[in-house]
């Protein structure tokens, strides 16, 4: 059995797979980051995961890893193999690709290849292939999370931009003069449309501290007039996102994922509204929820790895 490893390193915890060359999965697991041990304990971290999968894939088919795909989050040279940085993660120019190709060599020594990309537009591509935008030409996808971040998928691939950073819708500015974003400027996108936006808003609305997206969305479905204020801002000020990048980009298909995504109709159905309200001249897209779920970045991690393998030998 042919199979690659797929990892997806995220701020607190991992998730993994061995993947066949259809997308299949043919294993799953997942640990913890680790990094409140610090920067040099999470390297080490997911040098051991991906060792230990590599471990369960012999184990299991006999033979080596034919690749790897390891998908992180913050600043990447995709080209070069180093993961710039991550706030969250600590690490400046680490070279992941040099590390776990050497840590996971096959058994004549040699460095497998090992693909490295960026946590949401892996997920995008796993989602353009095998989830919500599977068979679509051309979308967008869009992860409502801490922030917000985006990855254009054209012709089944993800359009990374010339200098790495296509797709960061979350920091489209859709109210000048708006809140302070994290990058700089004020009324980015994720300002107000993030569940951590979503969140703020509903616990200055109530009072409550602890109050958080998810419990919003309840107090909406529930009718409650404060939060149906706080839900609406948030479709507002992300149906012009939309509308923008439709403009921009003409995709046919919008995929929304990330945990402000779990809220269902209670998002979608006011979200399609508004994108309908503001269009004019432009096409309407479909406006889907990611089908992949917390899985996606992992299994676009396994993807790129059958990629690299597939330009390897038409090279």
């Amino acid at each position: 059995m042919k199979y690659v490893i797929a990892l997806d390193v995220g701020g607190t915890g991992m998730k993994a797979a061995l993947l066949a060359q259809d997308g299949s999965v043919l294993f799953e697991a997942r640990r913890p980051t680790g990094r409140e041990h610090g920067t040099d304990a999470v390297v080490t971290a997911i040098l051991d995961f991906a060792a230990a999968l590599a471990d369960e894939g012999r184990g299991r088919f006999g033979c080596d890893p034919l690749a790897a795909g390891v998908a992180v989050p913050g600043t990447l040279d995709e080209k070069n193999g180093i993961a710039v940085y991550s706030a969250n993660l600590g690490w400046r120019d680490l070279p992941l690709r040099k590390l776990l190709g050497e840590r996971l060599a096959g058994r004549d020594g040699s460095a497998i290849p090992v693909a490295l990309g960026h946590d949401v537009r892996s997920g995008g591509l796993a989602e353009g292939r095998l989830g919500a935008g599977r068979g679509v030409d051309r979308f967008l996808f869009i992860a409502l999370g801490t922030g917000i971040a985006g990855a254009i998928g054209i012709g089944g691939r993800i359009e990374a931009g010339a200098h790495g950073y296509g797709g960061e819708i979350g920091h489209v500015v859709v109210r000048p003069g708006g809140p302070l974003c994290g990058c700089g400027a004020r009324g980015c996108l994720e300002t107000l449309a993030s569940a951590s936006a979503v969140s703020r808003a509903w616990a200055e609305a109530t009072g409550d501290p602890a109050a958080d997206a998810a419990a919003c969305a309840e107090a909406v479905d529930a009718g409650d007039e404060r939060a149906v204020a706080v839900w609406q801002c948030a479709v507002e000020a992300l149906a012009d996102g939309i509308v923008l990048a439709q403009s921009l980009l003409d995709p046919s298909t919008v995929i929304v994922g990330g945990g402000l995504a779990e809220a269902g109709d209670t998002l979608f159905t006011p979200l399609r509204a508004a994108v309908s309200e503001r269009l004019t001249f432009q096409m309407p897209p479909k406006v889907l929820p990611a089908m992949l779920k917390d899985t996606a970045a992992s299994l676009g991690a396994g993807l790129l790895a059958w990629d690299l393998l597939s330009m390897e030998v038409t090279a």
